[in-house]
């Protein structure tokens, strides 16, 4: 990527500004990444048990790192249960094909 195919973005965490370089059709999706965040470093300062910026970013992000192994895991059991009820489809076809054979 060259220097022209990105640009420097500024976003506030938690009342401190950040600059980050991007690639010009990606700042809306950095924005929003940086509002999610701000607001579960947020939720974190508000609770009171964890102080400081870094230590409320490193929990942020083991939070949502945690949350995405979970959705993960969600998902692939989801997919696993629609093939077992596809696979059990297709064996009652095939059986009703060979019962009428």
């Amino acid at each position: 990527m060259s220097q022209d195919d990105s640009q420097a973005v500024t976003v506030k965490l938690l009342d401190k500004e950040f600059s980050f370089n991007c690639p010009q059709d990606a700042e809306h999706e950095l924005r929003a990444s940086a509002d999610f965040l701000n607001e579960k470093m947020l939720e974190i300062r508000k609770s009171g048990r964890v102080l400081g910026l870094e230590r409320i970013a490193v929990m942020a992000a083991l939070n949502l790192a945690h949350e995405l192994i979970q959705n993960k895991n969600n998902q692939t059991e989801s997919v696993e249960e629609k093939l077992r009820y596809l696979g059990n489809k297709i064996d009652l076809a095939i059986n009703e094909i060979d019962q009428s054979s």
